[in-house]
């Protein structure tokens, strides 16, 4: 098992993961069953931005009560993200990199609206030995 990682570089390969992937597990639920899928996303530098089927449970979960888990990676090198999301219309220019990030384009689709993510715990760990330490947010400050 490799060393643990420091807070500073966990919180380098959190940023370098969240500027490269692509792709997240997206957990919402409204009080009844957990809905978890895959969704691309865009980060801006301070947000995750998604875009699924208005009618989709994700969706219909976000405007229930704003609740989202997110998580990138393996299981055994895991970034995990609590968030609060909010429908928005984002400026056309978070909408063209959204799309030129995830090759998905939901401006060419009907019902298709964006949500905008706002981190509030991200923690990152990869064996046992980073469980310890492995809150990099709390409250929407990196720690």
């Amino acid at each position: 098992m490799a060393e643990p990682r420091t807070r500073e570089q966990r919180r380098e390969d959190t940023v370098r993961r969240l500027e490269h992937d692509v792709d997240a597990w997206v957990a919402t639920a409204d009080g009844g069953v957990p809905c978890l899928v895959p969704l691309s996303f865009h980060w801006d530098g301070a947000a995750l931005y998604l875009s699924t089927l208005a009618t989709n449970p994700t969706a219909r979960n976000i405007a229930a009560n704003g609740r989202i888990r997110l998580t990138l990676g393996e299981t055994r090198d895991v970034v995990s993200i609590d968030g609060v999301a909010s429908r928005v219309e984002p400026a056309d220019a978070v909408k063209a990199a959204f799309a030129e990030r995830t090759g998905f384009d939901p401006r060419t689709l009907a019902n298709y609206p964006y949500f905008r993510v706002e981190p509030r715990v991200v923690q990152a760990w990869r064996e046992v030995n980073e469980i310890a330490g492995r809150d990099l947010m709390r409250d929407g400050e990196w720690i």
